[in-house]
């Protein structure tokens, strides 16, 4: 493939996915709460613990932009906050089980979302799309190295 195949390549793919992100967060509106909380809340809960600075990171943005997050969540009793075990000036936030059920059940409804999408497929674009799945997720592991 040419350079420019790849760069053709990757613009409709970066375009694609997110497209598709857009696509499925509107199902998100029935939550309650907004895309950055919820994007966070997910960090969270699959970190099983964070600290502001990380979580801040780990979203791309400033901390004082997520200490508003935070509070945000905090408020909806979706996180909580406690000092570190081993150092008490750290402050670690984690996921509540009203977190944990609402992010759950969000992810339960994009993926329902694309199920009923992928059901209109016919079995061969189903087949080329489980293909092309896996060369994504090698990309994404190449990119994270």
């Amino acid at each position: 493939m040419k350079e420019h195949d790849s760069d053709h390549l990757a613009e409709q793919l970066h375009s694609t996915a997110i497209r598709l992100l857009r696509a499925v967060r509107r199902a998100d509106h029935s939550s309650g709460s907004t895309a950055p909380r919820l994007s966070a809340l997910s960090v969270i809960v699959y970190s099983g613990s964070i600290t502001l600075g990380d979580l801040a990171e780990a979203e791309q943005v400033r901390p004082p932009t997520m200490t508003r997050i935070v509070n945000a969540l905090e408020e909806q009793q979706l996180v909580v906050k406690a000092k570190d075990t081993k150092d008490g000036r750290i402050i670690r936030i984690a996921a509540t089980t009203k977190g944990k059920k609402l992010l759950l059940q969000g992810r339960a409804r994009r993926v329902r979302l694309l199920s009923e999408q992928l059901q209109l497929l016919g079995v061969d674009e189903q087949t080329r799309l489980a293909a092309a799945l896996k060369t994504l997720q090698h990309v994404v592991e190449l990119i994270r190295e």
